[in-house]
């Protein structure tokens, strides 16, 4: 089989060449197909290729005509649609809303192909050309945040769940790979896809047995009901324990089922394992080349969900908050693939996961009984839950061992790295720092503290300045102990709820005083679906307490508060001051 025919179809040709003349679904998304495990839709397309069905992907349509959506026929099962790897509106516009030029996922790299509101978008062009066609399924992130009543920064409005909004039939939330394989299968057998857990759909009626939570309307009329419907939504998301939510909109029901089940290790091991082409398809590589790809292509992810919980990210929503590993045997069988590949250059650009140094280790509780509720997180501003006993051994050991990969030279970690968790491993934090420190990074470490406030930490569900001072601490130490002369570089936000420009100069005195850095940059927050600090930001009110809280709203004042911190200032202390001038 040539190259070409590796990858799912996305021609009549492609398909013709495997003998087929209809395919039972076809994927349509808003980034360019990348044949990648990191690229949601191929990981769908593959998942359902290996249950038996013919699939395509059709990678950023032609909104404005037939050639594209037409191109692959009509499919026999569903079309499954998702806006990309990254919500549309989060990718189109900055936080101050002002259109971007670039994006990582289009060939070529101008931003010309990604429509906003694309999950809508694709829909709506399926439905132009295909009257009365098969289901439409939605997936991905932009519709998985969406899925109920959600604040709408690019609006400024509470906008209703997206199947709402769209003329889809269905979606799937979440990381969605057993209900993926359900929909697959139900439809194919006719049986009935409303009883498949990680499904949404719309009814005339709603499901008594499902928690009913505040309506639409409700939402739009208090504030405070709509932080009612976002904390059930957030508490519901464990598969172990939550149950289906309804919502009523105008007369009819928003059913969500309850979560689909995590995957266990040998099928994350499968899902990896598929045969991914780790490559653009042909069809878009006339275009120019995806930035994302150089990224993407020979890293290696070693497991899913996070339970760090930062207010402002969506991940411990969309991925859920315990961690699902692969097997070390798995993850080093795909370093040793790529050694066989003929443009790898013994570089490995990333091995980790939405936090890397969450591999290897969970709360036994929360493996046994799922989640804690009602607010009582792994990790806050304020302290790291007892029961959680941070353990990086078998880290330090999977690096070790991928090091020990003959072809490779070099395995960076480019994934987030939690500097509180470091500290917290009495036994092997400090020797998996000295890991990263001597064979992982290069030159610098990024780090995200993002504040240093701790009014504005407690806000984002950020640790304290104290686990930073004492990171920075060990870090300095290490690297002398080596004979180093690396650097750690801050991810910092400003304008986030709760933060006032008095709190920007209390950063920059921190960063000048005692990091001894004037920052390059920093970006202003932008209010994501699926986060408490969105939330946040159009409540005006603590989600927890609902206690009232500053938000600037103005984006002149949102970019003063980022011009306080990137000024250039002095390193000398200021004077009558015998510290950084830090009040907690």
């Amino acid at each position: 089989m040539d190259k070409l025919n590796k990858f799912l179809p996305t021609t009549k040709e492609e398909m013709k060449q495997r003998g087929w003349d209809e395919l039972d679904v076809v994927l349509i998304t808003g980034d360019a197909y990348i044949d990648s495990p990191f690229m949601g839709i191929a990981v769908v397309g593959r998942i359902l290729e290996d249950i038996g069905l013919r699939v395509g992907i059709i990678g950023q349509p032609d909104v404005n005509s037939d050639i594209d959506v037409k191109r692959l026929g009509e499919p026999k099962l569903f079309w499954g649609v998702s806006g990309g790897s990254i919500d549309s509106m989060v990718s189109n516009y900055t936080a101050t809303k002002k259109f971007r030029n670039d994006d990582d996922y289009t060939p070529g790299g101008k931003n010309n192909k990604r429509p906003d509101r694309a999950t809508l978008v694709y829909t709506n062009l399926i439905r132009r050309y295909f009257k009365n066609t098969v289901p439409i399924v939605l997936g991905g992130i932009e519709a998985s945040l969406r899925r109920l009543t959600h604040y709408d920064y690019w609006s400024n409005s509470l906008r209703k769940p997206i199947l709402f909004d769209s003329k889809a039939d269905y979606m799937v939330y979440g990381m969605g790979e057993q209900a993926i394989i359900d929909l697959g299968l139900y439809l194919k057998e006719g049986k009935d896809v409303k009883t498949i857990a990680g499904l949404c759909y719309i009814s005339k009626e709603p499901v008594k047995e499902y928690i009913q939570i505040p309506s639409h309307k409700e939402c739009l009329e208090n504030k405070e009901k709509y932080i009612d419907l976002f904390r059930t939504f957030y508490d519901n998301n464990d598969p172990m324990y939550s149950k289906g939510l309804c919502q009523e909109v105008d007369g009819r029901y928003l059913i969500q089922n309850p979560p689909s089940r995590y995957l266990e290790e040998n099928e994350m091991d499968k899902i990896a394992s598929f045969p991914y082409q780790r490559d653009l398809h042909p069809y878009h590589a006339k275009e120019g080349k995806v930035k994302a790809l150089e990224t993407i292509k020979f890293s290696i992810m070693t497991h899913h969900g996070c339970w760090g919980e930062c207010n402002y990210c969506a991940i411990a929503a969309h991925q859920g908050r315990t961690i699902r590993t692969r097997s070390e045997q798995n993850i080093l069988g795909e370093a040793k693939h790529f050694t066989t590949m003929k443009d790898f250059k013994g570089i490995i650009s990333d091995v980790g996961g939405p936090t890397a140094n969450m591999y290897g280790y969970e709360c036994k509780k929360k493996i046994n009984l799922g989640t804690c509720i009602d607010n009582k997180r792994c990790v806050d501003a304020h302290r790291l839950c007892r029961t959680m006993k941070v353990n990086h051994s078998r880290n330090i050991n999977l690096l070790r061992d991928i090091r020990a990969v003959p072809g490779v030279k070099k395995a960076f970690i480019a994934s987030g790295i939690r500097y509180d968790f470091i500290a917290a491993d009495k036994n092997h934090g400090k020797e998996y720092l000295k890991e990263i420190i001597d064979h992982h990074i290069s030159g610098q470490m990024k780090i995200a503290p993002e504040h240093t406030s701790d009014e504005v930490l407690h806000h984002m569900g950020k640790p304290g300045k104290q686990s930073l001072i004492e990171f920075k601490r060990m870090f300095d130490e290490l690297n002398r102990e080596t004979g180093k002369k690396q650097f750690l570089t801050y991810y910092l936000i400003a304008a986030h709820p709760g933060c006032k420009e008095s709190h920007m100069h209390e950063l920059k005195q921190f960063t000048t005083h005692e990091l001894k850095i004037n920052p390059e940059q920093a970006q202003v927050f932008t209010p994501t679906p699926g986060t408490y600090s969105a939330v946040m930001y159009y409540t005006e009110l603590d989600p927890f307490t609902k206690e009232k809280i500053f938000v600037e709203k103005d984006t002149l004042r949102k970019e003063k508060q980022k011009e306080i911190v990137v000024t250039k200032k002095s390193f000398s202390k200021p004077k009558n001051s015998s510290g950084s001038g830090m009040q907690g």
